[in-house]
């Protein structure tokens, strides 16, 4: 989950009284700290979805193995054919390098789409965990009277008593328990919607 830790937690700047900016000074800061790595590798919701998240990368790697040993040795045979054939195959060997090269397509595109949909999960997940996680870091800084919120890994120090990520993992954690690791089905485009760059038709005179 570190992949995104840092897109999660940027800084968090609250109002301040409303008033011409010239006309008063900018007030005293006071800085929360929230350790967003910590919170990624302990809330319950982000340890099991790296778990789900894992498996699916798995299953991914076992469907490429899967898909790409047959496709390799039937690639060596046909090499050896063609080589055989003195780089002239006749109609049967042309068929079967054919087939060979629809089933090498077909299986790209599956393990394909398996990766793109492995990927759209991951942000699914991030997406799922930032949204709860703003308000939240917002929320507790304000109730500590902190102007600011920075993350502990863009700092190079802070005193103890600034940190509030043992809050923040807490009510994580009341208000978001688990996350779905498969996103949403994508819209398909509409079938009435005319296609990109294509002109309407001309009016009937």
């Amino acid at each position: 989950m570190r992949s995104f830790t840092k897109a999660a937690v940027a800084a968090f700047v609250f109002a301040a009284p409303t008033a011409p900016a010239f006309a008063q000074a900018l007030p005293d800061a006071k800085i929360a700290v929230v350790d967003s790595e910590r919170i990624f590798r302990d809330c319950t919701a982000c340890k099991a979805a790296t778990t789900q998240l894992q498996a699916q990368r798995q299953q991914l790697q076992a469907l490429a193995t899967q898909r790409g040993q047959p496709l390799q040795t039937e690639a060596q045979a046909l090499q050896a054919a063609v080589t055989a054939a003195k780089g002239n195959p006749d109609a049967a060997l042309q068929t079967r390098i054919r087939t060979f090269e629809q089933n090498q397509q077909r299986a790209q595109q599956e393990v394909g789409a398996q990766e793109q949909q492995v990927q759209r999960n991951i942000a699914y997940v991030r997406e799922q965990i930032g949204t709860r996680l703003g308000p939240i870091i917002t929320q507790i800084a304000q109730q500590r009277g902190a102007t600011l919120a920075v993350d502990k890994g863009n700092s190079f120090y802070n005193a103890p008593a600034t940190e509030i990520t043992d809050a923040v993992l807490t009510a994580l954690n009341a208000a978001l328990p688990s996350v779905s690791v498969t996103a949403p089905a994508q819209a398909a485009p509409s079938a009435t919607a005319p296609a990109a760059g294509a002109r309407p038709a001309p009016a009937g005179r």
